[in-house]
C-alpha cells in the first residue's frame, strides 16, 4: 500500500485551523476520519492492514463504538470473516451493547475505532465489554494520535502515528487567545 499518511492527505482527512477535539482540547490539526470512512477504495486497504495484523490471534468478535467505528468493525470483521457489533453511547454517557448484541464471557474480542487522541471512546467499550466478561485481545485504529501510550492492557495497532500536533487545553490555547474562530467538526 502507498504511504497512508499520503493517503489521509489526498482524501481531504487533514484539516488545519482552529478545532474542538472530542477529548476537550483545541488543536491547530483536525483528522477527519469521515473523509476515509466514505471513501472504500481508502477505508478498505486500512481496514485490511488492521485485519491483517489481528490474523490468527483467535479474535471471535470485532466490535466499535459509534459512529465511525461501526463501520471500520464491520470492514475489518468482514475481511477477518468474524461478526462484527458496536457499542453505543447511552445518556449517562456509558455505552452498552444493544440491538441484540451479545458477548459472551471469555469471548475474544478486537476493538477497532477511527482516531485515538484521549482514549475515552475505547476506555468506554472496555467498560461494555467488561460487563458482559469479553476478553480484549487487541484495539485496532486508523489514527493514534495520542501523546503517551494509553495503556489499554492490550497490544494497539495502529494503521497511522502522524507526529502528535500539538493539542491545548481552552484556558492555555494561543488560537483563542490570537481570536482565530473556533470550529466544531462533525457539528456542521
Amino acid at each position: 500500500m502507498k504511504n497512508v499518511e499520503a493517503l489521509f492527505v489526498e482524501s481531504g482527512a487533514v484539516l488545519k485551523g482552529h478545532f474542538l477535539l472530542t477529548s476537550g482540547l483545541h488543536s491547530p490539526v483536525y483528522w477527519e476520519k469521515f473523509r476515509i470512512i466514505e471513501n472504500p477504495a481508502a477505508a478498505v486497504p486500512l481496514c485490511q492492514m488492521i485485519a491483517d495484523h489481528f490474523k490468527g490471534k483467535g479474535i471471535e468478535l470485532v466490535v466499535g463504538p459509534t459512529t465511525g467505528g461501526i463501520i471500520l468493525a464491520f470492514e475489518v470483521a468482514r475481511l477477518m470473516g468474524l461478526p462484527a457489533a458496536f457499542a453505543e453511547k447511552l445518556p449517562s454517557g456509558e455505552r452498552e451493547f444493544r440491538r441484540g448484541f451479545k458477548i459472551k464471557p471469555g469471548e475474544k474480542i478486537l476493538v477497532v475505532d477511527d482516531v485515538l487522541t484521549t482514549g475515552k471512546s475505547i476506555r468506554e467499550v472496555i467498560d461494555a465489554v467488561s460487563k458482559h466478561g469479553g476478553d480484549i485481545v487487541g484495539f485496532g485504529v486508523l489514527i493514534d494520535r495520542s501523546e503517551t501510550p494509553l495503556g489499554f492492557g492490550a497490544e494497539l495497532y495502529s494503521c497511522l502515528r502522524p507526529a502528535p500536533p500539538p493539542t491545548y487545553r481552552p484556558e492555555d490555547c494561543p488560537l483563542c487567545k490570537s481570536g482565530q474562530p473556533l470550529k466544531k467538526p462533525g457539528s456542521s
